[in-house]
């Protein structure tokens, strides 16, 4: 099998797997510091596959740039006030988020 076609199927895995949820409900993941923010100029899938493919330089670089990161108590405190619904897929223990704006996911 190619690593082609091994990240298609991990891309489609995780595109099954990721849903809009309320940030109400990320509470418990959130004070374990197990949710990391994806901002929305990232494809939140590449990001899920970069995370189980364990690609610890794209995610410094990502980091560096303030693309991913923790989500800062300003912004849990906006999302948590406004219930706000935010695009989520899994990579235990992570629990990567993006907050879109908008129902699409490229």
């Amino acid at each position: 099998m190619s690593s082609t076609s091994s990240r298609d199927e991990l891309l489609a895995k995780l595109n099954l797997e990721t849903s809009r949820i309320g940030w109400h409900d990320l509470q418990t993941y959130y004070a374990r510091g197990h949710v990391v923010r994806v901002e929305p100029d990232l494809d939140l899938l590449d990001v899920a596959a970069e995370l189980a493919a364990d690609n610890a330089g794209q995610f410094q670089r990502w980091m560096a740039e303030n693309r991913i990161g923790d989500v800062s108590p300003e912004r849990a405190r906006a999302w948590y006030d406004a219930n706000t619904e935010l695009w989520a897929v899994v990579v235990a223990p992570w629990v990567l988020v993006q907050d879109r704006g908008d129902d699409a996911l490229h």
